[in-house]
C-alpha cells in the first residue's frame, strides 16, 4: 500500500482547503488501495484584499521550505487569488520559485498552485467559453476574469458575491450555489467554475449543478486535487466533481 504526504501552503484564515481537498482523497481510498496524509504551513491573511494578498504571498517561500522538511510528496498553494491578483501567468513565476526552495532544502518537491491548476484544468476540459463564480469583490474579481482570458478562454459571465472577510467566505452553504449559478448566462458556455476559490465550500452541490446544466462543472479545489494526483504519478481522469468524488478516475 502506497502512502502519500500532501503538502499544503495556506491562508492563516482558509478552513476549506483542508477539508474539500482531503474529501477528494478519502473517496478514492475507499475503492482504491493509495492512502495519503495532509500537512499544512500557514500564511497570515484575514481579508480578502490586494494588499493582504500580496503580504500573504511572500510567506509562501518560508511555508514551502517548512513542507519540504516534512518531505511532503507533492506541495500545493492554497490560494487562487492571491497568485491571479500578481500578474498575468504569476502562477508559473510561483510554481518555479517554490519549487527552488525545497531544492535549496534538499528536498525537490512538485508544486501544484491552485490559479495553475484551475487553467490547466480547463485545457484537460477542452474549454472555449467559461463562466466563473467568486466570493471576491469584483475588481479581484475582475482580475481573475483577465487572467483566465489571458491563458486563451473566453469568461462569458462571472459572479462575485463580494464578501471580503475570508472566514465568511468559508462559512457560505455550498448549496447557495444551486441558486446562485442560475443568475449567470450559460449561452455557449462549455465549462462553469462553480467556485474560483479554494476558501467557497462547493463539492456538495457541483455534480448535482452539472446534472443540471448538462456542461462539465469543476472547481479551484477539484482542478487542485486533480493537478495533485498528475504530480504524484497516481490515475485521474478529469478534473471534474462527479468524476473524481465518485471514484470514476
Amino acid at each position: 500500500m502506497k502512502k502519500y504526504r500532501i503538502g499544503q501552503i495556506v491562508p492563516s484564515s482558509n478552513v476549506t482547503m483542508e477539508t474539500e481537498i482531503p474529501a477528494v482523497f478519502r473517496s478514492r481510498e475507499t475503492i482504491l488501495p493509495e492512502r495519503f496524509t495532509f500537512h499544512s504551513s500557514r500564511m497570515r491573511m484575514k481579508k480578502v484584499t490586494k494588499e493582504e494578498l500580496e503580504a500573504m504571498d511572500a510567506m509562501s517561500l518560508k511555508c514551502a521550505t517548512e513542507l519540504s522538511d516534512a518531505h511532503v510528496d507533492v506541495m500545493g498553494y492554497a490560494c487562487l487569488v492571491a497568485i491571479m491578483s500578481m500578474g498575468r501567468g504569476y502562477h508559473c513565476v510561483s510554481e518555479v520559485n517554490l519549487h527552488q526552495e525545497t531544492i535549496k532544502n534538499d528536498f525537490p518537491t512538485p508544486i501544484v498552485t491552485s490559479a495553475g491548476a484551475l487553467i490547466n484544468g480547463l485545457k484537460v476540459l477542452g474549454a472555449k467559453k467559461v463562466a466563473v463564480i467568486t466570493p471576491y469583490m469584483r475588481p479581484l474579481t475582475d482580475l481573475v476574469v483577465d487572467y483566465i482570458e489571458h491563458q486563451g478562454f473566453e469568461v462569458v459571465d462571472s459572479i462575485a458575491l463580494e464578501i471580503p472577510d475570508n472566514l465568511e467566505v468559508a462559512a457560505q452553504d455550498p448549496m447557495n450555489l444551486m441558486e446562485i449559478y442560475k443568475r449567470l448566462d450559460l449561452t455557449g458556455v462549455d465549462v462553469l467554475v462553480a467556485s474560483a476559490c479554494v476558501q467557497m465550500p462547493s463539492l456538495e452541490a457541483i455534480d448535482l449543478i452539472q446534472k443540471e446544466v448538462g456542461i462539465p462543472v469543476t472547481s479551484a479545489a477539484v482542478c487542485t486535487t486533480y493537478e495533485m494526483m498528475k504530480k504524484l504519478g497516481i490515475e485521474a481522469k478529469a478534473p471534474i466533481g462527479g468524476e473524481l468524488l465518485s471514484g470514476k478516475y
